[in-house]
């Protein structure tokens, strides 16, 4: 029997960017690629999952490119915010300028590849939930690898929501994650449903991290093509999973029984890496019987169009239908 591998062949070619996109999008991609037709990002190359000092120098660049992100939104972010601690987890608390929804609350996990993203990043985006929502947020500024593997992260969103849960009601609560904070949010829910906690009302995944097995077909399909995410973050997987199972439903949550988990809004685009992740996970929700809607943007790779594009604001305002639309249900 031949070991050799059956796929579909494909000779060398350049995948133009899409004319069926926006001019500001086609933008945004042109800019995360070199002369050549080479990402940009494809150029990092992550350590060796037991490599802690590489890990720990690779975050303090990632921290500092982080910084300089969110000294661009100075001016921009109108919530007030205050950081406390609730036992070993940090959690951003951020209030609207202009309060919407009253006694809401919306439990944020950043993204970052398990490993980024912490700090004032995360505190920035607090700040911007809360704006875009009009409902206090709290942005879940979660342990990470190198010194902090699984299950730290997810006993810290654990520690948040029950932290949340004494002020606010489970129907007025919407839980959300972007790619690393998508895994943790779901990954949440299903030890909060296995602990007898109530669920919250709702649950957004955008390009969620939920299969760190990454068996999905736009690992292969995507990959390079993604210009943001242009290749396997297993070795990001292997140090946050610090020897568990990937396969484990509090690891993957895709391969969880999602039974009697809230109403998901899930999205991502068809260029990104993560495409399968979400595609699966929409089916496996509607499967368990979950009011599960996908959104699929033209063109999008991992995380969006990076600005501010027509498809971005489309997503933004897609996302602020299904809260105002789960919040108004829960106020009934």
């Amino acid at each position: 029997m031949s070991d050799r591998k059956h796929g579909v062949a494909i000779p060398a070619r350049l995948v133009p960017f899409p004319a069926s996109v926006s001019p500001e999008a086609r933008a945004s991609l042109a800019r995360l690629v070199s002369e050549e037709g080479e990402p940009l990002n494809a150029s990092y190359t992550m350590p060796l999952p037991e490599d802690h000092a590489g890990w720990m120098a690779v975050k303090a660049v990632a921290d500092g490119q982080y910084a300089t992100a969110v000294k661009g939104l100075a001016g921009t972010l109108r919530s007030s915010v205050e950081t406390i601690q609730n036992g070993d987890v940090t959690i951003h608390v951020a209030t609207p300028e202009t309060m919407l929804k009253a006694d809401f609350a919306y439990i944020d996990f950043h993204g970052g590849a398990l490993v980024f993203g912490g700090g004032d990043a995360c505190r920035a985006q607090a700040r911007m939930q809360a704006d875009q929502h009009g409902a206090v947020c709290y942005g879940v500024d979660y342990r990470m690898p190198p010194e902090h593997p699984y299950p730290a992260a997810l006993d810290d969103a654990m520690a948040a929501y029950r932290h949340v849960l004494k002020s606010h009601v489970p129907s007025r609560i919407i839980v959300g994650g972007r790619s690393a904070g998508g895994n943790l949010a779901a990954a949440m829910l299903l030890r909060a449903k296995a602990e007898a906690l109530p669920m919250p009302a709702g649950l957004i995944l955008l390009s969620p991290q939920v299969d760190l097995t990454e068996s999905g077909d736009s690992f292969q399909v995507n990959r390079t093509v993604d210009v943001v995410l242009p290749g396997s973050l297993m070795r990001n997987n292997l140090l946050y999973a610090g020897g568990a199972d990937l396969s484990h439903p509090y690891l993957s949550p895709l391969f969880g029984d999602l039974t009697g988990l809230p109403p998901t809004f899930l999205q991502s685009g068809t260029r990104d890496l993560f495409l399968s992740n979400t595609v699966r996970m929409h089916r496996a929700l509607r499967r368990d019987g979950v009011d599960a809607e996908l959104h699929v943007f033209e063109g999008m790779p991992h995380g969006g169009f990076m600005g501010n594009t027509p498809e971005d604001r489309d997503l933004a305002e897609e996302i602020f239908r299904f809260v105002s639309r789960i919040s108004g249900e829960a106020s009934r």
